[in-house]
């Protein structure tokens, strides 16, 4: 593939580059307008690492639904994030709740499970460790298991849509915002619609009916309506999400603005410190009374059982520990009861210690404690964070199924009791799923961002005495990043960010802007640390009858949740043909 890069043209009239912004932003609003001409139902998708949910209204009367119907279970506003596939990995036998818990039966022999289960594969898309991702088995990328998971759950979409509004076009009538932690890269929404798309939840790839919002800010709006109800709430101040989740925990300080629209004061922070590392601290304080070759058995040969485990731990032990010792019961888990088929790994003398009280061991109010504060304490750190650039902050809003937590509620009340008002809305589970609703209903709900990068493109100077000698080319060159927007840069919705480039030689006919992002507030060169390659458009431009006075405006607009890249000839006043390829390449096998 040729890469072409580019001078930076002065020789552009301003009054023509004006022209040239004005006749992109004409181009685009025309064509998302005519796109969600025909999108009479909206559907908000909220993907979660351990638990997913949808909901969805009719853009006539906009009264939002949230599911609780499911194929295994009725009444739950969400289902498990989990596959249970065939040993052969070809077919999907169950995914949701069925695919995880199983009660132990006493008439049947503890055999060893034939099926495979997949779990907490949405953790590969986030930006951490490879000790803290799930294993997969062999021959499965966490790609695969996104894909067939969302097609079970799309299933069940397109059934609802299809017998609450008959004959709608699902993939004409209706519009699909998914949601997505605050801390996704480009990269991870991108490979998210791929996966979206190979689900069959979308007509083609770049398909503007699916849409992205992140998951505090989905959380944001649908509190919105929630603040008014419990009191008068002024515009112009603030208030942070907190959007307390299975896997993540994301955050976002928002300022209500006149019209009910919301603007972004400061970047959206997140964390892996959800409810489910609760579950981890407790498998860890098992290790110690089994050992890790015990569990590590267990979960590789009856894994239901070590899930039905981990079920009745969160049912009977940390969905109602309030952090009160005096009202706490201690918890008798009976080894026999919940996983008969660990005794069987267990050796030496935590197998003599079991046996003497009977394989039940009794877990005190200590022990629960021990569990929760490492995952609270980053939690606390993480709203610390928000609240320190926010001089104004009027309320905390917790979302999210752990924020139903009565010890995480009162240890946040307890450190930031001086923020007036720290409240938990109706169904704080919803909030997500039914905010994206929102969202999708009227996307100008959202006045302004905070950018989370510094975003340029890889450009040829011509290089002076005073540059690194080391980084002139046999051309007499010197490629640098040229910044076009900054990190922590408050946008306004469709802003745009454009420069205007002309060709390096009089003869090309093909150009590719190399864009880079870096988490820094600038940047010089495009292989200083930090700096990520994010993708490439291509353009083509066949006539070079002008040789090299041939400029083009090169623009990143930020109204979405999706960057959008254009490059337009001024000298035609057509948009050239262009592609924005992201860089979804991994480099680790399970990709």
């Amino acid at each position: 593939m040729i890469v072409m890069h580019f001078f930076i043209s002065v020789k552009i009239n301003n009054l023509i580059c004006k022209y040239i912004t004005q006749y992109v932003r004409s181009f685009f609003f025309t064509d998302i307008n005519m796109s969600f001409r025909d999108i009479r139902i909206v559907v908000g998708i909220d993907f979660g690492t351990t638990f997913s949910g949808f909901a969805y209204a009719n853009r006539v009367n906009s009264e939002i639904t949230t599911n609780n119907i499911w194929p295994d279970h009725v009444g739950q506003y969400k289902t498990n994030t989990a596959l249970l596939y065939n040993n052969e990995l070809s077919e999907v036998k169950a995914w949701g709740l069925s695919a995880l818990a199983e009660k132990p039966r006493k008439r049947r022999p503890q055999n060893s499970d034939k099926s495979i289960h997949v779990e907490l594969f949405k953790l590969y898309l986030g930006d951490i460790s490879d000790d803290k991702k799930p294993l997969l088995p062999k021959n499965m990328n966490y790609k695969r298991a996104i894909t067939d998971y969302l097609r079970e759950l799309g299933i069940v979409v397109k059934d609802t849509i299809d017998k609450r509004w008959p004959g709608v076009d699902f993939f004409r009538n209706v519009l699909l915002v998914f949601s997505v932690p605050a801390e996704f890269s480009e990269k991870a929404k991108a490979i998210m619609r791929g996966c979206i798309y190979n689900a069959e939840l979308i007509e083609t790839l770049d398909s503007e009916n699916l849409q992205f919002t992140t998951e505090p800010e989905a959380a944001a709006i649908y509190c919105m309506e929630a603040l008014r109800e419990c009191y008068e709430f002024p515009v112009g101040k603030s208030f942070l999400l907190v959007d307390c989740g299975g896997g993540t925990v994301d955050l976002t300080t928002r300022r209500l603005l006149k019209g009910n629209k919301l603007g972004e004061i400061t970047e959206r922070t997140g964390g892996f410190c959800g409810s489910a590392y609760v579950d981890k601290e407790f498998i860890k304080y098992i290790k110690n009374i089994v050992g890790s070759s015990a569990i590590k058995l267990l979960q590789e040969n009856h894994y239901s059982q070590f899930q039905y485990m981990i079920q009745e731990f969160c049912r009977l032990i940390k969905t109602i520990f309030t952090g009160d010792s005096e009202k706490f019961r201690p918890f008798e888990l009976d080894f026999g009861e919940l996983c008969p088929a660990i005794k069987q790994y267990i050796r030496g003398n935590q197998r003599d210690q079991l046996e003497d009280c009977d394989w039940i061991i009794d877990i005190d109010f200590y022990a629960v404690k021990a569990m929760f504060d490492p995952v609270i304490s980053q939690i606390i750190n993480l709203i610390s964070y928000q609240l320190h650039n926010v001089n104004d902050c009027a309320a905390i809003y917790l979302v999210g199924g752990f924020s139903e937590s009565k010890y995480l509620q009162t240890r946040i009340r307890s450190v930031f009791n001086y923020v007036p008002h720290i409240l938990v809305p109706k169904e704080p589970l919803t909030a997500v799923a039914r905010g994206a609703v929102q969202y999708g209903l009227d996307m100008r709900t959202i006045k302004t961002r905070v950018l989370k990068y510094s975003y340029g493109v890889k450009v040829a100077f011509k290089w002076e005495p005073g540059d690194p000698p080391e980084r002139r080319t046999k051309k007499g060159k010197i490629f640098r990043f040229h910044q076009l927007a900054t990190r922590g840069t408050i946008v306004e919705v469709d802003q745009e960010f454009s420069e205007v480039f002309v060709p390096f030689t009089k003869k090309q006919t093909t150009r590719a802007y190399r864009i880079y992002i870096t988490r820094k507030t600038s940047g010089i060169y495009c292989d200083e640390e930090g700096m990520k390659f994010l993708g490439e458009l291509r353009i083509e431009s066949p006539n070079t009858s002008l040789g090299v006075e041939r400029p083009v405006l090169f623009s990143l607009r930020f109204g979405k949740m999706e960057i959008d890249a254009t490059a337009i000839d001024h000298t035609t006043d057509q948009v050239y043909n262009t592609t924005f390829k992201l860089e979804l390449e991994d480099s680790d096998s399970s990709s």
